[in-house]
C-alpha cells in the first residue's frame, strides 16, 4: 500500500477569501493568504500567498495583485487557477509520481450551482482526478470533533474572511442555515472607513488587518484589554504621512454594525430551528469557528444576545480544513455530506 501511495496525492483544501489552507497526511502543509501577483503584460504568475501579499498595494503598473475569491466564492477564475496551482507546488512533492490527485474543497453553504461548477472546474484545471466539495459549517463541525451523524442538534457559527456561515447540523445534514456576506474582510473595511471618517487618515488593507488583530474587539469593555495601537497612514488634509494611536473601544464602535448583522443572522437561524433540535442547542450551545472567532469579546456578546453558552473552538482558524481532511480520509463514510462533481450539471 505504501508503494501505491506514491502514485496518489490527497489534499484537503480550505479555499478561503482571506487565507487558503491545505492539509496533506493530516498535516497543514500550506497556510497562505489567498492572493496572487501577476505580470500584466505576460499574465504569468509572479508570486502567490505570503510573497504576493508583501507586494499588495505596493505594485507598479506592470504587476497586479489579485484576490481570486470574494465573499467565499471564486470571483476571478484564471487567478484562482494560478493560485491553487502555485500553492499545490509549495507542498514540494515530486509531481511526476502522481497518477491520481484527489481533493476535498470546502465551500460556503449559500453557494450557487454556478459557483460550485467554478470550483470543480478550477480543481480540474490543476489535474484533480477526483474532487468533492463540503459545506464549511459541516467541515467546521467535523474539525472540532462533533459527531455530525448523531441525531443531536449542534449550531456552528463559522466566521471566515468573506462569509459568516451559521448552520444547525444533525444526522449528517444541515437542517437550517444562514449565510451572510459579513465577516473578517468586512471588519477590515469597517476599520479602514472608520480611520478615514474619524481621524482623516488613509490606511491600506494590510494596516487595517493589523489593527483588527492588535485591538479588534466586539465589546467596548473587556476584562483583559489590549494596549493601544500605533497606526501609520496618510493624512487626508495635507497628504503627509502621520501616526495616530487607536484604542480597542474605537474599533469596537467601528465594528458594531457588522457584529449586529451577525447577531441577527444567528437569531434568524435559531428561529427556524425545529423544536427538538432547539432543545439540544439549549444544552450544547453555539460553536464559534473561523478567524472571526478570535475577535475579542465576540463569544460573550453572542452569549448575551442569545442567552446560550458560546464556545470558541480550539484553533478556530484551522477547524474547517481539519474537518475537510477528516472527510477526505474516509469519503465512503462521509459520502452523505460530500458533494461530488457528478451532482453539478
Amino acid at each position: 500500500m505504501r508503494f501505491f501511495s506514491l502514485f496518489q496525492q490527497n489534499l484537503a483544501i480550505d479555499l478561503g477569501t482571506a487565507n487558503t489552507l491545505i492539509i496533506q497526511n493530516e498535516q497543514v502543509v500550506v497556510d497562505e493568504p489567498s492572493i496572487v501577483a501577476i505580470n500584466r503584460r505576460t499574465e504569468e504568475t509572479i508570486a502567490v500567498g505570503r510573497r504576493a501579499m508583501q507586494m499588495h498595494e505596493k505594485t507598479h503598473e506592470n504587476i497586479k495583485t489579485v484576490r481570486p475569491l470574494k465573499d467565499g466564492v471564486i470571483a476571478d477564475f484564471r487567478a484562482a487557477e494560478h493560485m491553487i496551482k502555485g500553492m499545490i507546488e509549495m507542498i514540494g512533492t515530486r509531481k511526476s509520481f502522481f497518477t491520481h490527485l484527489k481533493m476535498v474543497i470546502c465551500i460556503p453553504s449559500g453557494i450557487t450551482e454556478v459557483e460550485k461548477r467554478a470550483v470543480f472546474e478550477s480543481a480540474a484545471r490543476v489535474d484533480s482526478k477526483e474532487t468533492y466539495l463540503i459545506y464549511e459549517p459541516m467541515a467546521a463541525a467535523l474539525g472540532i470533533g462533533l459527531d455530525v451523524e448523531e441525531p443531536i442538534g449542534n449550531m456552528i457559527v463559522d466566521i471566515g474572511g468573506g462569509t459568516t456561515e451559521i448552520a444547525v447540523i444533525a444526522l449528517s445534514g444541515i437542517v437550517c442555515d444562514q449565510s451572510i456576506r459579513v465577516a473578517g474582510d468586512e471588519f477590515t473595511e469597517n476599520i479602514a472607513s472608520y480611520m478615514k471618517r474619524q481621524h482623516n487618515i488613509l490606511i491600506g488593507e494590510r494596516t487595517a488587518e493589523q489593527i483588527k488583530i492588535h485591538v479588534g474587539s466586539a465589546l467596548t469593555e473587556l476584562d483583559d484589554p489590549p494596549a493601544d495601537y500605533a497606526v501609520n497612514g496618510r493624512d487626508l488634509l495635507n497628504g503627509i504621512p502621520r501616526q495616530i494611536t487607536v484604542t480597542y473601544q474605537e474599533i469596537a464602535a467601528a465594528l458594531d454594525e457588522s457584529i449586529v448583522s451577525i447577531e441577527e443572522a444567528v437569531i434568524r437561524a435559531l428561529e427556524t430551528t425545529p423544536p427538538e433540535l432547539a432543545s439540544d442547542i439549549y444544552s450544547t450551545g453555539l460553536y464559534l469557528t473561523g478567524g472571526g472567532a478570535l475577535l475579542r469579546g465576540l463569544d460573550k456578546r453572542l452569549s448575551k444576545k442569545t442567552q446560550l453558552p458560546v464556545h470558541v473552538a480550539e484553533d478556530p482558524l484551522t477547524a474547517v480544513v481539519r474537518g475537510t481532511s477528516k472527510a477526505l480520509a474516509d469519503t465512503h463514510r462521509y459520502r452523505a455530506i460530500l458533494v461530488p462533481s457528478s451532482s453539478v450539471s
